[in-house]
């Protein structure tokens, strides 16, 4: 396999050396870490515009940046018989509830206990590798601490037609979330920031673009510039006191969309640990040692619906919440 080569552009307002601005502009999906991006400027595989570039070098908005990125000798992913629990499955796919704290694909840091390498072990090794990915048969994801439904194809026109639906924003995916506060179209607050919008049905939509944080490479931010355009709705299901239960669902699939999105609106998703900040019900409420002992972002993939790949037929499944976000919820209607 040869190596792979990514250019992108050096986007407005960059930091000034190379280094830097490379690592805040890297395409994300590239999963290129700071110390990999050290090493390649240092092995010479960085070109500025076509010429070979050094770590101080500077650089400004629009340089083109070319990398060239050897192949990785990872490790060989390994089947292990870890149970799962399968919505649906057939010839060509198959739907999975994932558990929140299983990694979907294994990488650095997490080579083992994903979901791939229990795929492979109930396939025995029959993924789909659709030209030689390293991610066989995954045609999305959801985070590590996220539970929910998953599809994963079997076979290769499973993949290229399961691909093809999330690249055209044409499955349904559908989140249940338990945030902090209650977002209302009568809260002047949420009524004046930017990108947030109210529509019928009491339906509130965000609307930004996200891009990776200009500082934390591990968060998504919004943003207004750049970016990629990402657009979420909302409705409260059921209202508590300082809390809400939320059905999400996405117009578009970005990073972290949900979370990001939330937070902006200033109704971050409860025991998220990344965007939630310091968020905390008051010492007096009866869920407060609940909510602030909730180990994980309080969100669930719950419904899941696409065409069949190879029949067309259409398909559509759904996931009961997990106990942990029932036992959050019944903290909360106390």
């Amino acid at each position: 396999m040869s190596d792979t080569c990514i250019t992108f552009e050096i986007a407005a307002d960059p930091p000034s050396r190379l280094d830097k601005a490379i690592a805040r502009d890297v395409p994300v999906d590239a999963h290129l870490s700071r110390s990999r991006l050290a090493r390649l400027i240092a092995d010479g595989a960085v070109r500025v515009n076509g010429a070979p570039a050094g770590a101080r070098d500077r650089v400004a908005e629009g340089d083109r940046i070319d990398l060239r990125v050897p192949v990785a000798a990872d490790p060989e992913t390994t089947a292990e018989d870890i149970p799962l629990t399968i919505v649906h499955e057939d010839a060509d796919l198959i739907v999975i509830d994932k558990p929140a704290g299983m990694v979907v694909h294994p990488a650095p840091g997490s080579p083992g206990g994903t979901l791939v390498n229990a795929l492979l072990h109930h396939f025995g090794g029959a993924l789909s590798g659709v030209g030689g990915t390293r991610r066989p048969g995954i045609v999305h994801r959801i985070d590590k601490d996220t539970s929910g439904l998953l599809v994963v194809a079997k076979s290769d026109a499973a993949h290229h037609g399961l691909a093809a639906q999330f690249e055209a924003h044409s499955v349904e995916r559908r989140y249940l979330a338990i945030c902090h506060g209650v977002p209302d179209a009568g809260d002047p607050r949420l009524r004046g920031i930017r990108g947030v919008a109210w529509e019928g049905g009491d339906i509130v939509r965000i609307m930004t673009r996200l891009a990776r944080h200009r500082t934390d490479r591990q968060r998504q931010a919004v943003t207004w510039e750049g970016g990629r355009h990402a657009v979420t709705r909302a409705r409260v299901l059921t209202r508590f006191d300082h809390a809400a239960l939320l059905e999400c669902w996405l117009e578009t699939g970005r990073t972290h969309q949900i979370r990001v999105h939330l937070a902006h609106a200033g109704h971050a998703l409860v025991g998220d640990p990344v965007y939630g900040g310091h968020r905390r019900l008051p010492r007096s409420h009866p869920a407060a040692g609940a909510v602030a002992a909730f180990g994980r972002q309080a969100l669930h993939a719950e419904t899941l619906g696409f065409r069949h790949p190879v029949s067309g037929s259409p398909m559509r499944f759904a996931a009961p919440l997990p106990p942990d976000m029932e036992g959050l919820l019944g903290c909360l209607a106390r």
